[in-house]
């Protein structure tokens, strides 16, 4: 498996970042979960003190599919807080989570982004965008908040593939935000708007942003990655073609707040 590295690094202070592109087998969670830990073993073992995993990294984007939904907290959050917990680090992606607190007559799943951290610590981002255009919207709920979170000095955002469309969201954020991360399933045939949207949304915010696309073949559709970790300035430190690879870049706060104080432009908008 290619390992991309981006030895960026204008400062001294950092955190190592992972992002991980990989296949999904279709709504096989057992399949997937012994996929990946040795994926994410060899992250921890490039330094890695945040390991970024794909949209719906445990059953693909399954979205029809009524048995798709698993409890908050079931089999894929708590692989994430068990990889977490096993190397001591930050690890996150999203799966098909029924809220705690739903109506118990609602069964839908939201597509929930978790961030498991190293001392059991999780933080959910439920993605506030469904997918239209693939049905989403009728077999999942919106989310309707956003989270962030400062992870070793790194003040983190989550989003999840179709909220890269909607700049205002990344926008009303961006002050306080270093690294907006974006874990997605999406497909070949509209490839060039994700590549020009990850760059936008770092042009516009001044911020680091990684989309970590899935690769291979479900539902009818094909995947071929095209990750990408992005600097405040729009600049690619690290990319990644069609196959199973890992992304690695340092993230920098003093980064953002460089860029950010040399081109004033955040203050600018009205």
């Amino acid at each position: 498996m290619p390992i991309i590295r981006s030895e960026h690094c204008l400062y001294a202070d950092g955190m190592r970042l992972a992002a991980i592109q990989h296949d999904i087998v279709w709504n096989d969670r057992s399949a997937n979960f012994a996929r990946l830990a040795p994926m994410i073993a060899a992250a921890v073992a490039g330094g890695a003190r945040l390991v970024l995993l794909t949209e719906t990294f445990s059953t693909g984007f399954a979205v029809d599919d009524p048995s798709l939904g698993e409890p908050e907290g079931g089999p894929s959050s708590q692989f994430l807080m068990d990889q977490a917990a096993l190397h001591g680090v930050w690890v996150c992606g999203s799966c098909p989570e029924i809220p705690a607190d739903s109506d118990p007559t609602d069964t839908r799943p939201a597509n929930s982004f978790v961030l498991a951290g190293p001392d059991g610590t999780v933080h959910r981002y439920r993605k506030i965008h469904p997918f239209t255009f693939g049905g989403e919207d009728r077999h999942f709920r919106p989310g309707d908040a956003f989270v962030q979170v400062e992870i070793e000095g790194v003040r983190v955002t989550p989003f999840v593939c179709y909220d890269l469309r909607f700049a205002d969201e990344f926008w009303g954020l961006a002050t306080t935000t270093d690294l907006y991360l974006v874990p997605a399933n999406w497909p070949e045939g509209r490839r060039s708007h994700w590549m020009a949207l990850l760059q936008a949304r770092a042009i516009e915010n001044q911020a680091y942003v990684v989309g970590c696309n899935r690769v291979g073949e479900g539902g009818g559709l094909k995947y071929v990655g095209d990750s990408r970790i992005v600097d405040p300035l729009g600049e690619l430190l690290a990319t990644g073609s069609q196959g199973e690879t890992i992304l690695f870049a340092d993230i920098e706060p003093a980064t953002v707040a460089a860029v950010r104080d040399r081109f004033r432009f955040l203050p600018d908008r009205r």
